[in-house]
């Protein structure tokens, strides 16, 4: 078994910025309300040609740049979603055809929020193994397609966008480190699509039923969420013999920040080690932890050899956890894409 790490990340968001002011008008909330309970003040929306696949296209095709790696290289797409451009084919494969990866081998995998870190966990082994050589990672969804703008309680959380990285070979005791994955499918009803699927095929009545829409339970979440982040994120550490006082910098799956604050001050982690953005961008289900990755590597919060923990959590209910070793160098001063010797790659 190599070591396998992130050597190039990137993120793609849609043009239109919906701002809690603008929600205020379209059901009953305040900017206020919504802040104190989500600590979120904009999300984008995807507009009608913004999709998954072209918003995870972008993401993917700024990873490689950053990674200075040839689309041809990549034989291996794992795409975290439940937004998907298609029942079938998969995300993935669109993506794989826009970027000309032509030797990729592309699959979608649906853990909801969870998505992109289960995926990272499943391509890092895949890569690690030597079964393939580089692999993009991507999550990517649009659930404000999926948003009933009519219901306060979810049409204010959710944002759209997407985040990639490129998985490779890294030096030893670098790259993901070890990893918890998890589902309890007792939760399945308590954040849902109902409609779309075999068991509610789309229909007049579904659509009169609004069964096309997020439902959710959010308390119940709530109260998941806060519990299983922290005691994922410990099981992960506890693998390789670590404990939260070792981690530089915390990125959790972007939700709620009362959630991160909560999780966080369970873990014992200082507020100055985690990374946030949510004010900005809302729940973007799979691509949150990606895009604050990315956010978090350009300014300086993630350097060079310091541990890095990822979690999420989502419908199923789905958690994943991973520990890694940043093998990525710092960024310097300015323009945060001018990267000084992006990474050290095992050739």
């Amino acid at each position: 078994m190599k070591s396998a790490g992130i050597i190039g990340l990137g993120k793609a968001l849609p043009e239109r910025v919906l701002t809690n002011a603008e929600i205020e008008t379209m059901v009953e909330t305040s900017d206020e309300w919504i802040f104190e309970r989500t600590g979120i003040r904009k999300r984008r929306v995807a507009g009608e040609n913004e999709t998954s696949a072209s918003l995870g296209t972008a993401a993917a095709a700024e990873a490689l740049r950053m990674a200075g790696v040839d689309p041809a290289d990549v034989d291996l797409i794992i795409c975290g979603t439940t937004s998907p451009d298609t029942l079938f084919p998969s995300t993935a494969c669109h993506i794989q055809q826009r970027l000309g990866c032509v030797n990729a081998a592309a699959f979608d995998l649906a853990a909801a929020c969870a998505g992109f870190v289960y995926a990272l966990a499943v391509g890092s082994e895949l890569v690690a193994s030597g079964a393939h050589k580089m692999a993009l990672i991507i999550g990517a969804d649009v659930l404000t397609k999926f948003t009933d703008w009519t219901d306060r309680g979810t049409c204010v959380l959710f944002g759209d966008g997407a985040g990639a990285a490129v998985v490779a070979p890294v030096e030893d005791g670098r790259g993901v480190l070890s990893y918890d994955l998890g589902a309890d499918g007792t939760g399945t009803g308590l954040l849902v699509i109902p409609g779309g699927g075999g068991l509610h095929p789309a229909s007049h009545q579904t659509v009169d039923d609004r069964l096309h829409y997020i439902k959710m339970e959010g308390r119940e979440v709530f109260k998941f969420a806060v519990k299983i982040m922290g005691e994922s994120s410990e099981r992960s550490l506890a693998k390789c013999g670590l404990s939260p006082h070792d981690v530089d910098c915390f990125v959790p799956h972007q939700a709620n920040t009362r959630i991160i604050d909560s999780a966080t001050r369970r873990l014992g982690i200082a507020p100055e080690r985690v990374f946030t953005n949510v004010a900005d961008y809302g729940n973007t289900s799979a691509a949150s932890v990606p895009i604050a990755l990315y956010e978090a590597f350009l300014m300086g919060r993630i350097r060079e050899g310091d541990l890095v923990v990822v979690v999420g959590f989502g419908a199923g209910l789905t958690w994943a956890s991973c520990v890694l070793r940043w093998t990525m160098s710092a960024v310097p001063e300015g323009d945060g894409k001018e990267l000084a010797g992006a990474a050290r790659v095992d050739k």
